[in-house]
Formats: structure tokens, C-alpha cells, sequence
């Protein structure tokens, strides 16, 4: 593989404090292409006049991570490409480290970087391993075996790469993960605006929505209301001892959970946004 057959694709929204700590660490001969899911002219026009080797696409409203993350591949005419979150940092190497990956492993689906939040799997004498999932925040793609499908654009926030590995595995393909490529993450940062209550209320939400969309898209309705039931029977009780006990910070907290995981239930899609402006 040659440096020149490797792209980039960053999702963002609202990343400035973020995201140009993670452009200095990308080799500027490789293209990256930024999705910023709002209509911030300004965001994009210091992207693309501070580095010369990004594009940036301003999707026009807060579309979330699947829709970006398909946006930005599909931009791709290289034969591989790294979705990668803003608040991730590449460490020294990477690149030559992927390059010496795929000499060797040419027939991968997907493949992770071997430490950080990766570091669950017990790699023992094996640089190498192959793995069900990988965590979202650096996916490398040979994108000769996808055909333009990438994410499920249903997803808003949550699941979306444990769907994608799901359902690589159910075509047969492999997925790695690589103690030599080492992506520096933060984690739960990639937004620099601070309003924590309405974060919280966002990430509940999608976080109980996603979960039984998930779950009823490979185990079917039944057995996702099995799952998530004593999650639905918790909100509702925690919900109202918060309410009866003037909590109003948590009882939005869990009422965001009731409502997430109700629209779910009923067939609604994740409509929920967050309001940060």
C-alpha cells in the first residue's frame, strides 16, 4: 500500500476546540475529508485555508454520526480510508503501521488501532488480532469490500460501529485489531461547546433508542422488548421519585430515557437533537 491510497474522513460538529490538534497529526500528502453537520461557513473556510490537504463539507444541519461518516465516504476514490473521530490524535508511525498491515492482511473488512480504548482484548505474543467489534473513534476500511453501504443512517448517535462490524461478520468478512497503530482518543469530547445537562439528555436519549433499534434489527421486536424492558420499567419509577423529590435535573435525565426508548418501541425514528447553540 502507498500513502497515496489512504484517505480520511472526520466527522464533526461543533469541534473547533478539537479537531485541529487531530488535522496536525494527519501526513499532509493524504486527504482528509471533514463533514461538519451544521452550515458553519467560517469553520470551513479556516479548515480548508489552514490545511491544504483537507476538504470540508458543510452537511447543513446536525445530521449525526452515520449520515456524516457515509458522506464523507463516499467521497473517497482511494482503495482504503479511516473514518476518524476529531478528538483523536495519530501517533508517529500509523501510517507505515497500517501500510504494513495490509501487505500483509489483504483480505481485512475493517480494521482497529491495538491500544487505547481497544484495550480490552488480551493480545498475549499476537500483535494481531481478529475481533467481533471495534469502538468508533478509528475504523480503517478497505473499501474494495464494501459496495457504498456503509453505516445505518438510522442510527444518530450509539451502536453504529457494532452494527457495521455485526454485519460485516455476517458477510464473512474479517475484522483486526493492530498493537502497532496507536490513535491517541479523549473520549466523550469531540463537542467544545459545555452544557452538560443538555449533553446528558442527549446521550440518554439515543443511547436507549439506539439500543432496542439495535437489538430489534438483529433479534426482532420480541426479544428487543424483552431486553430493554426492565430499562423502560427503570425510567418510569426513577422518573417519578425524581419528580415527587424535586430532582428536575435527573428526572429530565431519565425522562430522556423513557422517551428514547419509548419512540423506539413504536416505530419512530431518532428524531431527538440537542440543543447547543
Amino acid at each position: 500500500m502507498e500513502y497515496n491510497d489512504l484517505s480520511i474522513v472526520i466527522v464533526t460538529y461543533q469541534s473547533e476546540s478539537k479537531i485541529f490538534d487531530c488535522l496536525k497529526s494527519i501526513p499532509k500528502n493524504i486527504p482528509v475529508f471533514v463533514i461538519e453537520n451544521s452550515n458553519n461557513q467560517e469553520f470551513k473556510k479556516k479548515i480548508q485555508n489552514d490545511f491544504k490537504n483537507a476538504s470540508c463539507t458543510l452537511t447543513g444541519a446536525n445530521r449525526g454520526y452515520a449520515v456524516g461518516n457515509n458522506i464523507g465516504l463516499s467521497q473517497v476514490k482511494t482503495n482504503f480510508a479511516l473514518v476518524l473521530n476529531p478528538d483523536a490524535i495519530l501517533e508517529k508511525n500509523v501510517i507505515q503501521n497500517f501500510s504494513n498491515f495490509v501487505n500483509n492482511n489483504p483480505d481485512f473488512w475493517l480494521l482497529g488501532p491495538g491500544n487505547n480504548q481497544n484495550t480490552n482484548y488480551n493480545f498475549s505474543s499476537s500483535k494481531i488480532l481478529e475481533v467481533e467489534n471495534l469502538k468508533g473513534f478509528g475504523i480503517f476500511f478497505n473499501m474494495k469490500k464494501f459496495n457504498k453501504i456503509f453505516f445505518d443512517e438510522n442510527f444518530f448517535l450509539y451502536f453504529e460501529e457494532i452494527d457495521l462490524c455485526k454485519n460485516v461478520k455476517k458477510k464473512g468478512g474479517k475484522i483486526y485489531l493492530d498493537k502497532n497503530i496507536k490513535i491517541i482518543h479523549e473520549g466523550a469530547s469531540s463537542v467544545s461547546i459545555n452544557k452538560f445537562q443538555e449533553l446528558e439528555k442527549n446521550r440518554n436519549w439515543h443511547w436507549m433508542w439506539s439500543t432496542f433499534y439495535f437489538h430489534k434489527k438483529h433479534k426482532g421486536f420480541l426479544i428487543s422488548l424483552i431486553l430493554t424492558f426492565p430499562k423502560l420499567l427503570s425510567s418510569i419509577i426513577r422518573s417519578i421519585f425524581y419528580q415527587i423529590t424535586r430532582d428536575k435535573e435527573k428526572r429530565d435525565i431519565y425522562l430522556s430515557r423513557l422517551s428514547g426508548l419509548f419512540n423506539s418501541i413504536i416505530g419512530k425514528k431518532s428524531w431527538y437533537r440537542p440543543s447547543l447553540d
